[in-house]
């Protein structure tokens, strides 16, 4: 939500806009940006608890990001249940070397015999599904990725993709900088929202899937940050 068109849409001030944000913002409703406010996302439950949830538009996602795999490369796929059907989604006849922190994920590729697969080491995270601690940030600070498929809890053109969990989002954040190119798959309801902790800016994302229901004013928001958008 941006404050001038807010202010323009209910015919009042631009500070009457900006003082009812900061008091939503007080309360919990929403996070407050330049220009304007998104939503603020309740906390997401573990991993288990979300693997069914969405699963349709979740595969159509999984299936499209899939879709994107550059045969040949060295790829990441990050922990989270959109990644886990792209996972299962990705044509065994590719040839790819591919890193997880999932050990999920890890059991699906393995399956495919032109896969070589490599899993990040430690502590499995309840919440994530995945290994995020120093064990992990470590190994993948020696790598080096063609592509990285990362999760997020939430997406906003001003505040980019975010996450809840503090040590997941460093993790990525590791994982980031070591990749040539960065594709995020996300619901549409986690597009516009901001969680607590900063993972990339908009500028640092790639490539965004996401549903076709996405407004036009996102869509040229994130393509102003030079990101290319996929709808399923």
């Amino acid at each position: 939500m941006v404050c001038a068109e807010l202010a323009a849409r209910l015919q009042v001030s631009e500070h009457t806009i900006r003082r009812d944000l900061h008091e939503l913002s007080r309360e919990g409703f929403c996070k407050k940006v330049y220009g304007g406010a998104v939503l603020s996302l309740p906390e997401a439950g573990d991993y288990s608890q979300r693997k069914d949830k969405n699963r349709a538009i979740k595969l159509r996602i999984a299936q499209q990001c899939a879709r994107l795999v550059k045969p040949g490369g060295t790829i990441f796929i990050d922990t989270g249940t959109t990644n886990l059907a792209m996972a299962e989604a990705l044509p065994a006849e590719l040839a790819l070397t591919v890193v997880t922190n999932s050990p999920e994920i890890a059991a699906v590729l393995v399956k495919k015999p032109l896969y070589d697969v490599v899993i990040l080491g430690g502590q499995v995270q309840r919440a994530s599904g995945g290994c995020v601690g120093a064990a992990a940030v470590a190994q993948v600070q020696g790598m080096l990725f063609d592509q990285g498929f990362i999760g997020g809890c939430a997406m906003a053109p001003e505040s980019g993709l975010t996450g809840f969990d503090y040590a997941d989002c460093e993790f990525k954040k590791a994982v980031i900088k070591q990749c040539s190119e960065i594709i995020v798959g996300l619901t549409s309801d986690k597009i516009p929202a901001a969680a607590r902790f900063v993972v990339a800016a908009s500028s640092d994302i790639d490539v965004l899937v996401v549903e076709e229901n996405i407004s036009r004013e996102y869509r040229v928001a994130f393509q102003q940050h030079d990101i290319c958008i996929y709808t399923v």
